[in-house]
């Protein structure tokens, strides 16, 4: 009784999982190359990030936390709002992204976790 299958099926089914994985990850690359002189492209190249920044800001602050009625953790209640002040505080003072992000993330979960 020969319970495994026919190599020959494994090395198919190998074969093409390889095939779509490459094609996947290629295929973004391709379109990159394709759209890199529209002016859409160009337009979401300059908004996106302060788009990303504003949806994980919205996450953090209302989402999570249960300001906006949903069940959340009491102690993210005041720590989201302070590590927003000191991230917008930082990038005031310093206009360094990277940093202001940095310091923000890490009094928010210092406050998290150590405090509240």
């Amino acid at each position: 009784m020969n319970v495994l299958p026919d190599s020959g099926y494994v090395l198919a089914a190998l074969f093409a999982m390889g095939a779509v994985t490459v094609l996947l990850r290629a295929l973004p690359f391709v379109f990159v190359r394709a759209l890199k002189d529209s002016p859409l492209f160009q337009f979401l190249g300059l908004t996106m990030p302060v788009g990303v920044m504003v949806a994980l800001v919205v996450y953090t602050v209302f989402g999570r936390v249960g300001l906006a009625g949903s069940e959340g953790d009491p102690g993210a209640a005041w720590a989201a709002p302070i590590a927003l002040l000191v991230t917008i505080g930082l990038h005031w003072w310093k206009r360094n992204a990277v940093l202001s992000i940095f310091a923000g993330t890490a009094v928010y979960m210092v406050l998290v976790n150590l405090v509240f």
